[in-house]
């Protein structure tokens, strides 16, 4: 096919997306990290998303990895899958997208589409990255070059609903765009596609795909904490509940990857701008937040019940990515726990398999245990924080001098759970 393809950013959402479009395109995979193209090129991605295999299928495919913006002169078509994370006070840092939309508007020539895949409020492309792109570019929107709209809905770590399996939302800036955008999806997502209205719907579409799931998460948390209160079993009630047919099965825990406890403040943000103050999705976001201090409160009681010394008192944490089996450590709210607990002048040691020790220490200022030092049985209280199946594995049960939370509920017996 004459299209040539520019994939800006390859992370969790670009890479496994250029890897599928290089089975049928000329393909230049780019990102600004050196070290990570370097690693690609060995056919290695430490985000576990493509094999070894899958990576040199699409080296042998013809892609290219490169971290050099000329080298995406050749392309036509642009797809921006870079990070759209929040600040420290909870608001949108669209630095990324306006990076990547600085490159892009460099190289980019009469003719040319760009689409976006970066979780933003609706709007966003149109009256941030559009403004940009034709700065850089000395050229005019819909008249020059075009933009559209599809929205990642990767799963990190997901094994079985990936790229191609998952239905594409797709839209474009003009009728005759949004065609081109959504056949050039449909030509390998086996999924298939919707073809949104506009690109402010496609956009909206995203951001409320992971604030209904926030929500509900929220509700089932603090139904958690009533339960708690109550003395009754969370998890035994949600069973019962769950046989109604039409039931919505979530469970309590801690919400944090770079969606769902980020995504929501995307349309927060957008708003307050217009004047409107989102009452209930922000009420879902508060109680979300503050449930590793009510999980570290929990653990601390249940020790206190034991007659352990909370000062110098040893904890474990298992687990420190976002979610199970997956080396993801971004916006992890485990991180809430360990903070928490020492507040309290616990010693905490967290052991993660699937965690990488460099991210660790850099991201959270933490040294990671080694397998080799790992021994329960040293340990005042263990919580497990995150349902690795390597921590499923472990014989784990409480007792008289070591007090076990189940912050996942999978194990068998423990002294407390969400």
């Amino acid at each position: 096919m004459s299209d040539k393809i520019g994939v800006i950013g390859l992370g969790y959402v670009g890479l496994p997306l250029a890897a599928e479009f290089a089975k049928k395109y000329d393909v230049t995979g780019f990102d600004i990290y050196e070290q990570r193209i370097d690693e690609l090129k060995q056919a290695h991605d430490r985000t576990l998303e493509l094999s070894e295999e899958q990576l040199n299928e699409a080296l042998s495919n013809g892609i290219e990895f490169t971290s050099d913006p000329e080298a995406l002169k050749k392309c036509n078509i642009y797809i921006v899958t870079v990070p759209t994370p929040i600040d420290k006070n909870k608001r949108p840092n669209l630095t990324p997208l306006i990076k990547a939309s600085e490159t892009i508007g460099k190289v980019l020539k009469k003719d040319d589409v760009v689409i976006y895949e970066s979780t933003v409020y609706p709007g966003a492309t149109e009256e941030v990255c559009v403004p940009v792109l034709e700065e850089f570019s000395g050229l005019k929107f819909n008249e020059d070059f075009y933009c559209g709209y599809s929205p990642e809905r990767i799963n990190p770590g997901d094994k079985e609903h990936t790229v191609t399996k998952i239905l594409k939302v797709t839209s474009g800036s003009t009728p005759e765009v949004a065609e081109k955008v959504d056949k050039l999806y449909a030509s390998i997502i086996t999924a298939g596609t919707h073809l949104a209205p506009s690109i402010k719907v496609a956009e909206a579409a995203k951001v409320i795909e992971n604030t209904q799931r926030d929500l509900n998460i929220a509700f089932v948390n603090e139904l958690a904490i009533i339960f708690n209160k109550l003395g009754i079993d969370t998890n035994a009630v949600l069973e019962a509940a769950g046989t109604k047919w039409n039931f919505l099965k979530f469970k309590p825990g801690l919400v944090g990857g770079h969606c769902i406890g980020v995504d929501p403040y995307y349309l927060t943000h957008k708003a307050q701008e217009i004047g409107y103050n989102p009452e209930i999705i922000l009420a879902g976001r508060r109680l979300n937040d503050n449930m590793g201090a009510f999980v570290s409160n929990q653990v601390i009681k249940l020790m206190i019940k034991k007659g352990k010394k909370i000062e110098g008192a040893k904890v474990l944490v298992l687990g420190i990515t976002f979610k199970e089996n997956c080396p993801d450590i971004r916006n992890s709210r485990v991180i809430d726990v360990i903070n928490e607990l020492q507040d309290f002048s616990c010693l905490v040691d967290v052991y993660d398999p699937w965690a990488d020790a460099k991210e660790v220490a850099h991201e959270y200022g933490l040294d990671l245990l080694d397998e080799e030092k790992l021994d329960l049985s040293v340990y005042d209280a263990i919580v497990l924080a995150v349902a690795h199946n390597e921590f499923k594995a472990l014989e784990i049960t409480p007792s008289a001098e070591q007090v076990v939370y189940d912050i996942k509920g999978i194990l068998e017996k423990s002294d407390g759970r969400l």
